[in-house]
């Protein structure tokens, strides 16, 4: 299975949590809400998942194998880097070029 797109769907500033990201797999299944952490210095993903009526959490998908979950943690994290530079890169820009 391969990663054929990642998306950045928002960047957060304050709080651990830094993005919500979907990913596409194979050119036709999407994964939405993954979300990139950032706790004890160091970035990780949280598959989506659901509250059960106990309170407790469960991923509604998730890697089978840590291998592909190392994988799928690299490409999501290298793309949330991406997209922080190119809005730093943006916000950078005077507004008048930026509007333009």
């Amino acid at each position: 299975m391969q990663i054929t797109d990642i998306k950045i769907r928002k960047l957060f500033e304050d709080g651990p949590m830094k993005a919500v990201v979907s990913v596409t797999f194979d050119g036709q299944l999407a994964v939405h809400d993954i979300k990139v952490i950032n706790a004890r210095d160091k970035f990780f993903i949280v598959m989506p998942s659901r509250k059960n009526p106990d309170d407790t959490y469960r991923d509604i998908v998730h890697p089978i194998n840590s291998q592909f979950r190392a994988e799928l943690e690299h490409a999501v994290i290298a793309a949330y880097d991406e997209a922080l530079t190119h809005a730093e890169d943006f916000a950078s820009v005077p507004a008048t070029e930026a509007e333009v």
